[in-house]
C-alpha cells in the first residue's frame, strides 16, 4: 500500500467539467493499493494519517495533527503510484492491485477515516479526474506499508 500525503490550503476534484468535491485546509491523500495488500494494513495507515504531525504550531514546527487543526481530508484513488519505471520508457502497472480489490480497500480506508469523525471528501474510484490543489509549504510525504 502506498499513499502520498500533501498538506494543502485547498483541493478539489473535477469530473466531466463539474466540481465533484472540495476541501479547505487539510490534507490531500493519493491512495494506491498494491498486489497482496489486505485490510490489516489500513488500520496502520489510517492511524498514521490521523496522528501524523505535519501541520505547523505557533512556532512554525510540524507538531500538529489533522485533528489538532480541525482540517479536512480529500482521498483520491491513484493506481499509478504502483508504477514501475525501472525498465524501458513505458511504466509497468503489474504491481497495482486488481480494480475490484483495490476499490474495496479504498472504500474501507475512507470509512475508517470517517468513523474517526474527520471531514473526508473523495474522488470517484477509476474515474477520469482532474485534481487541483494548493500545496501548503510545499509539504508532501510518501507512506508505504
Amino acid at each position: 500500500m502506498k499513499i502520498v500525503v500533501q498538506r494543502v490550503k485547498n483541493a478539489s476534484v473535477t469530473i466531466d467539467d463539474k466540481i465533484y468535491s472540495h476541501i479547505d485546509a487539510g490534507m490531500l491523500i493519493l491512495f494506491c493499493a498494491e498486489k497482496g495488500d489486505t485490510e490489516d494494513k489500513l488500520d496502520w495507515i489510517s492511524n498514521k494519517i490521523i496522528s501524523l504531525r505535519f501541520f505547523e504550531d505557533e512556532n512554525g514546527k510540524m507538531n500538529k495533527s489533522i485533528r489538532d487543526v480541525n482540517g479536512d481530508i480529500m482521498v483520491v484513488s491513484q493506481f499509478t503510484l504502483a508504477a514501475d519505471c525501472k525498465k524501458g520508457t513505458r511504466p509497468s502497472f503489474d504491481n497495482a492491485e486488481n480494480p475490484e480489490a483495490a476499490k474495496q480497500l479504498y472504500e474501507k480506508f475512507i470509512s475508517i477515516l470517517k468513523e474517526e469523525g474527520l471531514n473526508v471528501q473523495t474522488g470517484v474510484f477509476a474515474a477520469m479526474m482532474q485534481v487541483s490543489l494548493i500545496n501548503d509549504g510545499p509539504v508532501t510525504f510518501v507512506i508505504e506499508k
